[in-house]
Formats: C-alpha cells, sequence, structure tokens
C-alpha cells in the first residue's frame, strides 16, 4: 500500500532543502572563514592603530 504524504509539507521540505543546497554552494564560492576573516580584522585593526600612533595631532571630536 502506498505512503500517504502531506503535499504541503512535501513542498515546504523541498523548498528548505533547496535553500540549503543554495547557500552551502554560495558558502563555498564567495564564502571566507571565520580564520581569514578574523586575520583580515587583526590586520586592519593593527594598521589603523599604527596609523593613530603616528598622528601629529590628535583629532577633534
Amino acid at each position: 500500500m502506498a505512503e500517504i504524504v502531506n503535499l504541503r509539507l512535501e513542498k515546504k521540505q523541498r523548498k528548505r532543502a533547496k535553500k540549503r543546497a543554495d547557500g552551502t554552494e554560495n558558502a563555498t564560492r564567495y564564502g571566507q572563514t571565520k580564520a581569514s576573516r578574523s586575520l583580515d580584522a587583526a590586520l586592519v585593526k593593527k594598521a589603523r592603530d599604527s596609523l593613530d600612533a603616528h598622528r601629529l595631532e590628535e583629532p577633534e571630536d
């Protein structure tokens, strides 16, 4: 005997699976690892701190 399936739920599950697959594909194509992002942020912070340390005058608020 055939299994009874709720078509509405089946459609939602297929849509979720497609979104998950698309997200995974985009993450591998465009994404960066967490380590890479934190390294970039640290380098930017170090460069900004270095420039601030060499200022001749303090910036006015």
